[in-house]
């Protein structure tokens, strides 16, 4: 079933501010800001992440330091590697930053 734009929006924005404030409360050196629908997350001897809504297809696009980019849809309430299947974009994000800095973080 595809998203309409207000639920796609909704998901998105949650999400994008959900990851956003984990960051900052888990990392101190870390700095994580939200401008018009794109995430980015610096992480001071990692690089940067960025992670964005993109409209047209329904979709969050990462940017990772670690892995590269990835392209994710909704789907059974997760949201989903368009490319693999059994890959999705919080467990990602959190083992990545997890194996990076050691933290633990609790993501929506």
């Amino acid at each position: 079933m595809s998203l309409d734009e207000n639920r796609f929006s909704t998901l998105a924005d949650t999400l994008l501010d959900g990851i956003a404030e984990a960051i900052e409360a888990a990392l101190d050196r870390a700095d994580a800001d939200v401008q018009a629908g794109i995430l980015t997350i610096t992480l001071p001897g990692v690089g940067q992440y960025v992670i964005n809504k993109h409209a047209p297809n329904r979709e969050i696009w990462l940017s990772s330091p670690k892995s590269g980019a990835h392209h994710f849809r909704y789907a059974e309430g997760a949201w989903i590697s368009t490319r693999d299947a059994t890959i999705s974009l919080v467990p990602l994000l959190v083992a990545e930053i997890k194996a990076s800095t050691g933290a633990d973080l609790q993501l929506p």
